[in-house]
């Protein structure tokens, strides 16, 4: 692939989903791609991308961009997160919420596992949040994610990845070889399909939100857009949990770590 088309593709990335995609990422191109340009008729790549520059077709725009964009997840991911979940954060909102409502959102909630640990750690503290109105809304750009992440069907491997055996068996059912997650955990997650580089008036506001992993493949610009965005519709006392090699400090002013509380920020003073 030579630098005109990486450069297209690369900004055809950066306008549909915020992605900086640098030349060294060009292996990544390839293997994502490759089979993207096998399933539209294509055989190369180069003819993929003579296809998108004589006009942009939007089917190949939104293979191109779910191709890219389509991450990994497992469950309780980084494990320490949803520990200051269940043991700071929740039992502090429990606290001041006298409407017995919460809002939680999983932005680029990938195959649903991260939307599905904090409905676990939820289920967990029972009775504490009994009587309550609890929405967690997962978002995510792939259309295809969300589909398996609504499904909450599993494979062995990816149960296994985050969840012990007690956690397993409480929150699961064999179907086959398959895992299903329990349908009044499948009940708490709605699922939509969501670009961050949008407008956030649609979403309304939130307690928590998780936007763990995301921002490391953003550049400073989109990553301090997405931060105000986020700001504006996070409560005045909500936490925002980002992932253990992201930070806030140096790319937006209007939010601060909270003390004795790692990756979790707030809306500053």
């Amino acid at each position: 692939m030579n630098s005109a088309d990486f450069k297209l593709l690369a900004d055809l990335l950066k306008t549909e989903s915020g992605l900086a995609l640098t030349e060294d990422k060009l292996y990544l191109l390839e293997s994502r791609l490759t089979p993207v340009a096998r399933r539209f008729g294509f055989e190369s790549l180069e003819e993929l991308v003579s296809s998108l520059r004589s006009g942009r077709r939007a089917a190949l725009v939104d293979a191109v961009t779910e191709a890219m964009t389509t991450n990994e997840s497992f469950f309780f991911r980084d494990v320490r997160p949803f520990e200051t979940l269940e043991k700071e954060v929740l039992p502090r909102l429990a606290e001041s919420r006298t409407s017995r409502r919460l809002r939680i959102w999983s932005a680029a909630c990938s195959t649903g596992q991260e939307a599905y640990s904090i409905a676990m750690t939820l289920r967990q503290m029972n009775p504490r949040f009994a009587g309550w109105r609890i929405e967690i809304v997962g978002t995510d750009i792939s259309q295809a994610v969300l589909e398996k992440a609504r499904a909450g069907l599993y494979t062995q491997f990816e149960v296994q990845r985050g969840l012990h055996i007690k956690q397993l068996m409480a929150n699961f059912k064999q179907v086959s070889e398959h895992w299903q997650i329990d349908g009044a955990l499948r009940a708490m997650v709605d699922f939509r399909t969501f670009n961050l580089l949008d407008g956030f008036g649609s979403l309304g506001h939130f307690d928590i939100i998780f936007c763990r992993n995301v921002l490391i493949y953003f550049d400073p610009p989109t990553k301090a857009l997405v931060l105000e965005k986020i700001r504006k519709v996070l409560a005045p006392d909500g936490c925002l949990f980002l992932g253990a090699s992201e930070t806030v400090l140096g790319v937006s002013e209007a939010l601060k770590p909270l003390p004795g509380m790692r990756g979790v920020y707030g809306i500053a003073a």
